[in-house]
């Protein structure tokens, strides 16, 4: 009985990892992507406006 309560919360572990794994797979791409890319794009608009001379090269 104590391998059972010694693999017990390994295994309870191992199932919720998966189910974050899948998880994180499904919520990728569809609409969802759109909605990533266009909050990436405007932090990088938002970080270009802030930061004058970003895209200029220093000699």
């Amino acid at each position: 009985m104590d391998y059972i309560a010694a693999l017990f919360p390994p295994t309870v572990m191992a199932i919720a990892f998966i189910g974050v794994i899948v998880t994180m797979v499904k919520s990728q791409g569809g609409a969802n992507k759109y909605k990533e890319d266009a909050a990436v794009d405007a932090a990088f608009a938002a970080r270009a406006k802030a930061e004058p001379g970003a895209g200029e090269t220093r000699d």
